[in-house]
């Protein structure tokens, strides 16, 4: 494929999912059909077939960008758990506070006793990742004697849990519930904080944690 071909079928992938987006959020995920996308998106069936073989993969595609950055951070190096965590913890707040976020997981749960594989697609391109990044970042810290986790899995998902229990759940259940950028800031710093100082490793006969 040209340099040209690529161009113009990424713009029109562009389109497809923009419009998909639409569409799923106005009418839900089994009201909209693949052939209101393409009229909405103004491509053909054929180029959207070719695109997304399916209204599943489509979806798929849909929160896989929703869940992703314009720039990847790598992983922050060992040795300070608190900077570690508080890169971890913002973007993650982030991506929970993007304007669609809420609307796609509404869709997902009204739809999960249907298509199961909405939710699969939820989990695994959107809240699994963030549990990697702070399980291997705690398990790098426990490896260098900054904290001392035995359960890393667990941690992990404390660690989001209070973010996303403040910063988003209460989205789908409470009219109007916003929070500052403030308050964003000073839910996950004490969220990096509480961490911290649960899996601080304590030098022997010292009461002082480190990292």
């Amino acid at each position: 494929m040209t340099t040209y071909h690529q161009r113009v079928a990424q713009e029109k992938r562009a389109l497809i999912v923009t419009a998909a987006t639409a569409l799923f959020l106005e009418l839900g995920y089994d009201g909209t059909s693949l052939a209101r996308i393409a009229e909405r998106s103004g491509v053909s069936r054929a180029t959207l077939f070719k695109q997304f073989p399916s209204k599943a993969a489509l979806f798929d595609a849909i929160v896989t960008e929703s869940w992703s950055t314009a720039d990847e951070a790598d992983p922050p190096p060992a040795g300070n758990v608190v900077d570690g965590l508080s890169i971890i913890g913002r973007g993650y707040a982030e991506l929970l506070g993007r304007t669609q976020m809420t609307g796609l997981f509404r869709i997902v749960i009204a739809e999960m006793p249907r298509f199961p594989e909405l939710a699969h697609a939820q989990f695994s391109h959107g809240k699994m990742p963030y549990c990697e990044s702070v399980r291997s970042h705690l398990l790098a810290e426990h490896e260098a004697g900054t904290v001392r986790v035995e359960n890393v899995d667990l941690a992990a998902t404390q660690f989001l849990g209070m973010i996303s229990n403040y910063v988003f759940w209460p989205t789908l259940l409470v009219p109007g519930w916003e929070v500052s950028a403030e308050r964003v800031a000073q839910v996950v710093d004490e969220a990096v904080r509480t961490i911290a100082a649960r899996y601080a490793a304590t030098e022997p006969g010292s009461s002082s944690s480190n990292g």
